[in-house]
Formats: structure tokens, C-alpha cells, sequence
């Protein structure tokens, strides 16, 4: 009650305050129509996509004042960042994890997932133009990891003659921020340069033992962008990032150290149009991800250390058809070149992809857009997959259109799925890859750690498939009136040969040898509903909902069989669950919400915003050791954060900042490492 009352309040001040200080231009509203490349790869208005799609513009960026990248997808619709055992932060989307979502940095791939989660906390949003949303299965453009949906990052180009950008911000546990963007742009070459670095004495949110919940770090963020026009139908582009982060490493209260990211990329392009219906450009795109860690016992001796060392080559040859102004044709073929040297592996594997894709976008009257995409992709280690999709819009009229999409998606095994090689020295378990098995079993046989196997190897004599989805989007926009925008998305998305781990050994020790297989059907479906309100230039509101159910179709089976058993407590009798007992799969969480506010007071060259994001309770852990999620297991219950920011211009070219993180405090130290507790800060940014 007392949020809701903040927020009433806020709202009501900003009404006011806009009836008394805004006294021209009251009812225009300057509302541009957003451009969008991410979802079809060529330039498009976003009210126009037959796709499932949204934009985070960089005066929304700006204005909230945020650091990283995960501060902006938790205030999305459908987007949560889960936080994985390492303290990375990927991002779940509608209700996939954040393995099946790729992400991209002007539209080239960030590699890195040690554990199958990409940490996108590592990004800064200093230098972002906009974020890119693309909603359901896009492997028909993109391939792999495309199975869930798209995010790309946009970065700054530069403005015509010098520019210059300082942005200092510090906050609650000495977490500081400070960038630096140079560049120069003429009619025939442009330049922009970017350099952030990110620190923070960490936090602590359990204080019964020695240890932090984030330990201290530092990283630091270098990019340049680099554009060259030859002649009015030739051009080059040239971008290369290079991030680094060191962070101390503890384990435990004798065991410390430290870890260690460095990674670059490289992306070309060089594009030509040859006349009004042709272009082409070729791209080539590298990039390495390195990290290395190390823990020493209490006597400062080597107790363990790790590395992880991926590297990425990917050249492609992209042409665009446009006949006439109903119809486009859009094709390329590339390939990908993988590697990765890791600790804990039984070898060094490298992954050969070439891969083609061909997308026809038609209009065959004013009011339907049709598109039709498929891609080919070859692969050394597993089957070749075909990715088609399609999707439709039909505009009723200028307030009225309906859109839906059916597309396939897949998720190749990855690297550590096929070689792990690990056992724990501690505790005893062994980690196999799929691939490993076969070798791998017969040695521990003979060194005489196997009991007894579980699973055959002849298992493992077939691939481990892809785990491959089928997404459904329908939905539609509703304008009743011109400043009042309503967008509601149902999806669905079926996911087959899911992989998951699986015991297929008992080891002599007591514990087990685990290794990867592919499992049944699971599935995540509901709704997304989205609504802005723009009364005029000067405040904005806008809001947005999520109901998700995600299931695995053979526990719905076993429920509803009457299979599956459950204890109130461990000394408590056993009793039946029915089908309704069933809650989903683990981390997920059946609503979420946000709302958002910002205002201007153009008198006062100030602008503000509140923001709130919601979500209900999820469980993490089977706590009644059925091994299914359900309503007698222990949930983490719902929260929702607020977060506050002010930013005043002075003299033109100086704003200063100030806002509040999570007002209301809100901390789960058990459940949620990612949280921090409530955050003072204060910024300013001078243009030069």
C-alpha cells in the first residue's frame, strides 16, 4: 500500500505541475516513428513489423541514469535477469533462459557463456544508442542461440564536426562509473571513441559469515566506431571493443583470489549499392573471450585455477533485391569458425558452421505485410538444421492492426555439453560432455571408481541433438486515441530435445557420474501486454504485464497420473499430488509487471522519472525431494523494486543527476544475489 501511495502521489504532482508550468504546446506531441534493423536486418519502422518487437531509446537510457545493461532489460516487459551461481547476470525472456537468447553489439555476437549464461552485466550503456528487442524464434536470420529471441545493442555514431561527452557517476559502496566519448564527423569519414570504467567495493548482504555476496571489482570498456564514405555508393565500416575486469575470487574463508576477464572484437563491413534495386556488403566479424581464475589455500599455495578460452571468426557476404517498392529480397551466407580452450576439458574442440539464409519481405496492398525467411545451417558436430518462418500484418485502419508469427528456432549442444571433463575434488562427482562418455567411462572402469553404469555407453554413440523450438506470436496494436498506444502479444514456444543432466554411473566413492542427454517436451506460453500514454511533450507513462505458465509436459503427464508424492516435512507421511499441485519449471515466475513515469519541466531544463518493476513468487529448489516443482515446495516470494531519478541541465552543456535504486530497500540475501540493497547516487555529465 505505501508503494502504491508513493507512486499516486508522484503522479499526481506531475499532473499538477504540468497544469501550472507547461503553459505552451500543450497538446502536441513530436512522437517520430522508432526504426528498427534487428528483426528483418534491413531498415524498418517498428509500428510496421509483423514480428513481436520494441525499442529502448537512449533518452530513456540517459534519463534513468543506469550503468549496465541488466538495469535496463529488468524494467522490460517479459525480461528478467536471473543471476547464475557465478554472479553473472543473463537474461530470461519469456521465459527461456538466457542460453536461448542471443545477444549482439551492432549486430555482431558476444561470446563468453562459461556456464551457458552470458553475462550481460559486463556491458555498459554508456555509449548505447538504442536497444533492439526482437521477441520469439529468429534463427532464420540468425542461427544458434536466436531459439528465444534477439537483443542488440546499437551504439552511438558520431555528430558532424568535434564532439565530446564526460559522464561521472558514484554511488553507495564506492560503486563508481566514469566514461569519456571523442568524435569527429565530416561529409566523407566520421569517428567515435568510447572509454568507461566500472568499480565497486562490492556488497555484502549476509552478514552471518566471512564472505560477500558480490566481492570487489574493476572493469574497463574501449571502443571505437569508424565509418568511410569512398563515393556516395560505397562505404567502410570498422569497429573494435575491448573489455577487461578483474574481480578477487573467495571462496571460502581459506580459500582466496582472483579472476580475470579480457575480451576484444573486430567487425568490418564494407557495403556497395549498385543501383536502386541492388546492394551488398561483405562483413567480417572476430572476436575472443578470455578468462582465467585462481584460488590459493590460507598459506598463499595454488589450492585451484580455471580458464576459459573461446575464440570466434565469422565472414559473411550479405546482397539486398529490391525490384519495387512492395517487395525486397534479402540472402547472405557466412561461416563460423569456433574455438575453445578450457580447463576440465578432454579435448580442444573446434566447431566448422557454414550457414545460408534467404528473407522475402512483400506488401501486396497498403495494408498487409508479409514475411517469409528460412536459413540452412551445416554444422561439424551436429545435424544440420533448417530454420524457416513466417509472419503477417494486417492494418484494419490507422488505429487497428493485428500481426503473428510462426517461426523455428534452435539451440546448437554447446562446448561444454559435448567435453567436460571435471571432477570435483572436494565432494567426488564427475562431470562428463556428451562426447566423452564413450572414452572416458572405460578409463574410470579400469582405475576401479565405477560401481556400477546406469546408462549404457552405447547410448552415446549417436549425436546429442539441438534443442529446437517452435514460436508462436499473435497480437495486435490498439490506438483509440492519438496518444494512447495499447500493444497485447500472446506466445507460445515448444522446446524438443531439451538438454538436461542425468546420472549414468554410480561411482566406488558414493557419489555419481553425471553427463547431458536430451529430455522431452517443455513449453512456455501466455501474454504480454504493453500501454504508453503521451498526453503531450512533457510526461509519459507507460506500463506493461506479463502472465507466463512454463511446464514440462511429461511432469503434467506424471501429475495428472497421480505419479508424483510430496512431505509438508521431512519426518511428515507421504501424500498424492494432483495435476493442479503442478506449479512449472524452476526460476520462473508466473506474473510480472512494471510501470514507468517520466516528466519534464521544460522551464527548468529538469527532467524526472519513477519507475517500478514487479515479480510474483518462483521457486528455485525441489525443497520436498520429488524432483518437480510444485505447491508445497518452498518459493522466493514476490518483490517489487522502485527506483527514482532526477536530472537538471545547467548552462547548456552540464546536467547533473541524482536518484535513488530500489527506494524501498528491498534485499533477499538467501534467494538474490543481484539486488543490492537501496542505492544513493549522484551524477553529472558535461558536453563539450
Amino acid at each position: 500500500m505505501l508503494n502504491l501511495f508513493v507512486l499516486s502521489l508522484f503522479v499526481l504532482i506531475v499532473f499538477s505541475g504540468n497544469a501550472q508550468l507547461q503553459t505552451t504546446d500543450s497538446t502536441e506531441v513530436n512522437e517520430l516513428d522508432e526504426v528498427i534493423i534487428t528483426a528483418t536486418r534491413t531498415l524498418r519502422q517498428l509500428s510496421s513489423l509483423p514480428l513481436p518487437a520494441q525499442i529502448v531509446s537512449s533518452k530513456e537510457i540517459k534519463s534513468v541514469n543506469s550503468l549496465r545493461l541488466s538495469d535496463i532489460l529488468n524494467e522490460q516487459t517479459g525480461l528478467i535477469t536471473v543471476p547464475d551461481f557465478g554472479g553473472g547476470e543473463g537474461i530470461q525472456l519469456q521465459g527461456l533462459d538466457s542460453q536461448y537468447i542471443l545477444i549482439l553489439i551492432d549486430g555482431a555476437p558476444l561470446i563468453g557463456r562459461s556456464a551457458g549464461t552470458l553475462d550481460i552485466s559486463r556491458i555498459t550503456v554508456g555509449n548505447i544508442k538504442q536497444i533492439e528487442i526482437v521477441k520469439g524464434a529468429s534463427s532464420s536470420l540468425y542461427g544458434s542461440e536466436a531459439l528465444g529471441g534477439v537483443i542488440n545493442i546499437i551504439t552511438e555514431n558520431s555528430k558532424y564536426g568535434y564532439t565530446g561527452n564526460v559522464d561521472y557517476r558514484v554511488g553507495r559502496n564506492n560503486t563508481q562509473d566514469v566514461s569519456l566519448t571523442l568524435g569527429y564527423r565530416n561529409d566523407k569519414f566520421s569517428i567515435n571513441s568510447f572509454i568507461n570504467r566500472n568499480s565497486s567495493d562490492g556488497y555484502d548482504l549476509n552478514k552471518e559469515d566471512d564472505l560477500k555476496t558480490v566481492e570487489p571489482y574493476s572493469n574497463y570498456t574501449f571502443s571505437t566506431k569508424l565509418k568511410y564514405n569512398f563515393s556516395e555508393n560505397t562505404n567502410l565500416f570498422i569497429s573494435g571493443r575491448y573489455y577487461a575486469q578483474n574481480q578477487k575470487y573467495v571462496a571460502s574463508e581459506t580459500l582466496e583470489g582472483e579472476s580475470e576477464i579480457n575480451e576484444w572484437n573486430v567487425h568490418l563491413k564494407l557495403n556497395h549499392t549498385y543501383n536502386e534495386k541492388w546492394n551488398s556488403y561483405f562483413e567480417f566479424y572476430t572476436t575472443r573471450y578470455k578468462a582465467d581464475e585462481y584460488l590459493n589455500d590460507a598459506d598463499d599455495f595454488l589450492f585451484s585455477e580455471g580458464d576459459f578460452n573461446q575464440f570466434l571468426l565469422r565472414p559473411e557476404i550479405r546482397a539486398t533485391y529490391i525490384p519495387n517498392e512492395k517487395n525486397s529480397i534479402i540472402g547472405g551466407l557466412g561461416w563460423n569458425h569456433e574455438t575453445l580452450v578450457r580447463t576440465y576439458f578432454s579435448t580442444s574442440p573446434e566447431f566448422n558452421s557454414p550457414y545460408v539464409y534467404l528473407q522475402y519481405d512483400a506488401n501486396p496492398t497498403k495494408d498487409i505485410n508479409i514475411l517469409l525467411g528460412a536459413r540452412f545451417d551445416n554444422h561439424s558436430e551436429y545435424e544440420s538444421q533448417f530454420s524457416p518462418k513466417a509472419a503477417i500484418r494486417f492494418e484494419f485502419n490507422d488505429k487497428l492492426s493485428v500481426k503473428g508469427s510462426l517461426g523455428y528456432g534452435f539451440k546448437a549442444p554447446d562446448f561444454r555439453q559435448l567435453y567436460f571433463d571435471f571432477t570435483n575434488s572436494t565432494v567426488g562427482y564427475t562431470v562428463l560432455g556428451y562426447n566423452t562418455v564413450i572414452s572416458r567411462i572405460p578409463e574410470l572402469e579400469a582405475e576401479g571408481q565405477i560401481l556400477n553404469i546406469i546408462v549404457p555407453i552405447s547410448e552415446f554413440e549417436k549425436v546429442l541433438n539441438p534443442e529446437n523450438s517452435i514460436g508462436l506470436n499473435i497480437g495486435g496494436i490498439y490506438q483509440p486515441i492519438s496518444n494512447l498506444t495499447l500493444d497485447i502479444n500472446l506466445f507460445r514456444n515448444n522446446i524438443q530435445d531439451l538438454i538436461d543432466t542425468r546420472v549414468i554411473a554410480n561411482k566406488t566413492n558414493g557419489q555419481n557420474v553425471f553427463s547431458y542427454y536430451n529430455i522431452s517436451n517443455v513449453y512456455t506460453q501466455g501474454f504480454e501486454f504493453n500501454a504508453v500514454w503521451k498526453p503531450n511533450n512533457y510526461f509519459k507513462l507507460s506500463g506493461g504485464y506479463q502472465l507466463l505458465f512454463a511446464k514440462d509436459k511429461e511432469a503434467e503427464r506424471a501429475f495428472k497420473d497421480g505419479e508424483v508424492y510430496a512431505r509438508e516435512t521431512p519426518s511428515s507421511p507421504s501424500f498424492q499430488l494432483d495435476k493442479d499441485d503442478y506449479f512449472g519449471l524452476f526460476n520462473r515466475s508466473r506474473h510480472m509487471a512494471n510501470i514507468k513515469t517520466f516528466y519534464t519541466i521544460e522551464r527548468w531544463k529538469l527532467n524526472t522519472n519513477i519507475r517500478g518493476s514487479y515479480r510474483s513468487k518462483y521457486g528455485l529448489f525441489d525443497t520436498n525431494t520429488n524432483s518437480y516443482l510444485d505447491s508445497f515446495d518452498v518459493f522466493v516470494k514476490g518483490y517489487t523494486i522502485w527506483d527514482w531519478a532526477v536530472n537538471k541541465t545547467l548552462y547548456k552543456n552540464y546536467e547533473l543527476g541524482l536518484g535513488i535504486d530500489n527506494i524501498f530497500d528491498f534485499t533477499d540475501a538467501q534467494n538474490i544475489s543481484n539486488i543490492s540493497g537501496r542505492l544513493f547516487y549522484g551524477r553529472i555529465n558535461i558536453n563539450f
